[in-house]
């Protein structure tokens, strides 16, 4: 069952999805890798909580990164790998990227636009063994990660992450396509798998090995995983079911919005990177969708396409106020299943649970 990525493997087909600000932290990724998958640290803001992020939001989530990644592997007991999710949209990405390898990462996982850089940045930290995964939602764009990453570094990916429209969080996906998906009329994930693999083949044939894919976005249960996996798949990636765990860097009060939350309190927002994404339908959405938000009094310049203080809100200001629960004025994320998340747990209950259907299913 392991499955072999760069120069490290995996004995669980499992990966735990990124999530910030704040929601995937050190704790909930030592966690699942203690378990034996692959737990991740979302970069995104992630000093937040360090006093001096006001006037230094870089160097404080700089030096949060590099000791979130040590207390993770530290957690891990050497059993999974530990990765980050690095956003390509950010403004310290590079920063980030070099960090984490730095730090000792096992796995960076690179999406919100095409991460062209990823292979030329790891190459600044030769000591790294980290695996390079993109995070693609259609086969054009692994392909064409593929010809660049090829092209510049003689490289291709470790494994690639397809997230698919019924992710959480900001989408691959036009407008019209993520509005249709939450209308119940999603693209499907094994059409676009199909349509991955296919893309990557000429690669895993001019490399000789292969390019693991692991699906994401929807997946509900260890049951879909194994049929995912029947039609090429090496695994899956989960994400808001890791929320609800005793492990999960998230405030109490966070988690128990998520419980409470129902299917029909999802909706798709405009974000102010300029991609639609995927969240609860909290006051602040509504205000948004009214035009009745505040815009945001000052900028800490955390994301690239944002257009700063003409955005309708901070993105920024948004999450951290849901990490803290703020049901007024928090962003609250989420994948299409959020329903079905109603209990709290702990990351080896999930993961148990997850691997049970798994067997069950094949």
């Amino acid at each position: 069952m392991a499955v072999r990525l760069g120069r490290h493997s995996l004995s669980l087909p499992i990966l735990q999805g990124g999530m910030g600000i704040g929601i995937s932290l050190d704790r909930l990724a030592g966690a699942v890798a203690a378990k034996g998958g692959m737990g991740t640290i979302s970069t995104a803001a992630c000093g937040f909580q360090e006093p001096d992020y006001g006037r230094d939001p870089s160097g404080a989530s700089l030096r949060a990164l590099d000791r979130q990644v040590r207390r993770a592997k530290e957690l891990a007991k050497g059993a999974g790998m530990v990765a980050v999710n690095a956003m390509v949209a950010t403004a310290q990405y590079a920063d980030s990227v070099r960090t984490a390898l730095r730090a000792g990462v096992d796995a960076v996982v690179s999406g919100a636009g095409l991460p062209l850089q990823l292979p030329a940045l790891a190459a600044e930290v030769p000591e790294s063994t980290a695996a390079l995964a993109p995070i693609v939602s259609s086969g054009k764009a692994a392909a064409l990660i593929c010809k660049v990453w090829d092209k510049r570094c003689r490289r291709i990916p470790d494994f690639v992450v397809l997230e698919g429209p019924l992710a959480g969080g900001h989408l691959g996906f036009s407008p019209e396509e993520a509005v249709q998906a939450q209308a119940g009329r999603p693209v499907s994930l094994s059409r676009l798998l199909q349509d991955v693999r296919e893309a990557l083949a000429p690669w895993r044939e001019r490399y000789r090995r292969d390019i693991p894919v692991f699906v994401a976005g929807g997946v509900e249960d260890g049951a879909q995983m194994a049929r995912y996996m029947e039609e090429g798949a090496a695994g899956a990636q989960f994400a808001t079911r890791f929320i609800a765990t005793e492990e999960c860097d998230a405030s109490e009060g966070y988690k128990q919005i998520l419980l409470n939350a129902q299917t029909e309190d999802v909706t798709i927002v405009k974000s102010p990177v300029g991609m639609p994404g995927r969240a609860l339908r909290s006051p602040l959405v509504r205000r948004v969708e009214e035009g009745g938000q505040p815009r945001p009094s000052k900028c800490v310049g955390c994301l690239v396409p944002c257009k700063k203080l003409e955005s309708p809100y901070c993105i920024s200001q948004a999450l951290i106020a849901a990490w803290d629960g703020d049901w007024e004025n928090g962003l609250f994320f989420c994948g299409s299943n959020v329903g079905q998340v109603d209990t709290m747990s702990t990351v080896g209950e999930q993961m148990d649970q997850i691997m049970t259907e798994w067997r069950a299913a094949r």
